[in-house]
């Protein structure tokens, strides 16, 4: 008996790596926008906050659109919680309340997550620029910081100069991401 067929995952496994940080990157079922209004970006938005607050991983940078999201996350140092678990969280509790808001019961709403260990210091920081200039990348606004649902603003204000600086140095067009939205 072949076991590797037995075992086979349509896949890779989300592995869990303490104290690390992760891309993951979202998107709707048939990438349907169905986060289409201001209200229901932050129904997301709180969801995916409170969710990851509930399973202790710490949101780094985030840009939340209407038929995807990108984040970077942090690991707990001790909690075992996978990322399957967080995002069957987020996409079931998102799911249920647009459901609910467009008085569609049991519709689809996501399709998958994908996830990347940011294990290097260059993948980080490139990942980082590319999740908070994805408005940009989509067209939504001319610069990231003006996008509501997008951590830009945020680090334009709060992050250190040096590492705004560094992070500007950093290029994208070569990064290998899920993003055809």
């Amino acid at each position: 008996m072949n076991t590797l067929k037995n075992t086979w995952h349509h896949s890779p496994p989300h592995v869990f790596i303490a104290n690390t940080n992760y891309m993951v990157t979202s998107g709707t079922y048939q990438k349907a926008r169905l986060f289409n209004t201001s209200e229901k970006l932050k129904m997301l938005e709180d969801i995916i906050f409170s969710s990851l607050s509930e399973y202790t991983w710490t949101p780094i940078a985030w840009a939340i659109m209407s038929n995807h999201y990108h984040l970077i996350v942090r690991s707990p140092n001790e909690n075992d919680t996978g990322l399957g678990k967080i995002f069957k969280t987020i996409h079931g509790r998102s799911s249920i309340n647009l459901n609910k808001s467009d008085n569609i019961p049991g519709r689809k709403i996501w399709f998958e997550f994908w996830d990347s260990c940011l294990a290097y210091e260059n993948s980080y920081y490139a990942r980082l620029k590319y999740v908070m200039n994805n408005p940009v990348h989509h067209g939504i606004v001319k610069n990231a910081e003006d996008y509501e649902f997008c951590s830009a603003g945020f680090f334009k204000f709060n992050a250190d100069k040096q590492i705004r600086k560094r992070l500007e140095s950093y290029k994208t067009g070569n990064l290998k991401i899920n993003d055809n939205y």
